[in-house]
């Protein structure tokens, strides 16, 4: 029978040479104790691109590090490895014109933590004497994650910077607006209903629910800053800051963040803006933040109003459920409300 994915071809031979310490003898020795002692994650391929050693440095990539070989390389960078990559790959590494060679960036997504993004370089190992394509490959990564959400982060906040500055009552507003979305997201994950709650959603919303009023950026300034009520017209232009931002961060790779600005002055029962969308079809990001930006400012004091005390915002809060708010979200905002008032406390605004 001919070996599939998960069954390389001379499995059985290499299960008594391959082991923590020792790879196929037909690799140099030095390759062998350099990929080992590596800080570079690594590990050795066959040519349907099973994993049949990988060093510690490349389990630690991953959330399983205890697990029995061999196994595919698919299965770790699901489903970034799709058809058509996997397809690339393989062509690729059994092209004497491209050196039995590849290389290329991977993700790999897992709920329990954040994505891995890594720049992978495959090379042949080939045997002694052997020709015409390698039995084996080196797998190397390139860890890039920290540096490519830092400079992704880096770039957007200059934009939170930006609406800052147009924007006399932000103050700490955003800081605590992402922290209750933080929080709130927390008491989602691992909740029947809310898969899409893992651990890259409750890092994105920290982060992108403060830029959740970019769009004023777009707004005059005789609008946003005027004291008292808005008139149709100026109210009106005011509305457009949901579709200025959603403009704005539509380049941002997760749609978590336009999700954020376009939808969170949508209501639950239809009744908000700017497309009078209603219950589940508003993004649960868009909810969550809603309901974060609602309490804080009533809890801020305003050009136009005084503050209001934690217990009054929470009566506002709970008399909006199945109006303003999911009422599965008051549901667990009543549950942790003091919580709401510890980080406002925190955060305050002097």
């Amino acid at each position: 029978m001919k070996p599939g994915i998960g069954e390389p071809e001379g499995l059985e031979l290499l299960s008594s040479q391959l082991s923590d310490s020792t790879i196929n003898t037909s690799i140099p020795k030095g390759l062998r104790t350099g990929l080992k002692s590596s800080l570079i994650p690594a590990v050795i391929l066959d040519k349907k691109l099973n994993i049949l050693w990988e060093n510690k440095k490349y389990k630690e990539l991953f959330v399983n590090k205890k697990r029995a070989l061999p196994v595919n390389l698919v299965s770790d960078f699901t489903p970034f490895i799709d058809t058509q990559k996997l397809g690339s790959i393989i062509s690729s590494i059994s092209s004497p014109e491209k050196g039995y060679s590849y290389k290329g960036r991977l993700e790999s997504k897992n709920r329990n933590r954040i994505t891995v993004i890594v720049n992978i370089m495959i090379t042949p190992l080939f045997k002694a004497g052997e020709t015409g394509n390698p039995s084996y490959y080196s797998a190397l990564f390139d860890d890039i994650t920290k540096e490519h959400n830092a400079m992704l982060e880096n770039t957007f906040l200059s934009l939170l910077e930006a609406s800052k500055l147009k924007d006399n009552d932000t103050g700490n507003h955003i800081k605590r607006v992402g922290e209750y979305s933080r929080f709130l997201s927390e008491q989602l994950f691992g909740k029947a209903g809310y898969d899409e709650v893992n651990r890259e959603f409750i890092e994105n919303i920290h982060f992108l629910a403060p830029m959740h009023d970019v769009g004023k950026i777009g707004t005059p300034d005789d609008i946003l800053n005027k004291e008292g009520p808005l008139d149709d017209k100026e109210w009106a232009i005011m509305k457009e800051h949901t579709k200025n931002g959603a403009y704005i961060l539509q380049a941002y790779p997760d749609p978590m963040a336009k999700d954020i600005a376009v939808f969170h002055h949508e209501k639950w029962d239809g009744s908000g803006y700017p497309f009078g969308i209603a219950e589940s079809q508003i993004p649960l990001a868009a909810r969550i933040v809603a309901m974060a930006d609602v309490y804080d400012a009533l809890r801020m004091k305003r050009s136009y109003k005084e503050p209001f005390t934690h217990a009054e915002s929470v009566s506002i809060i709970r008399k909006g459920s199945g109006i303003h708010f999911d009422p599965d979200m008051i549901e667990i905002f009543i549950n942790i409300e003091n919580s709401f008032n510890n980080i406002f406390e925190s955060l305050k605004d002097f």
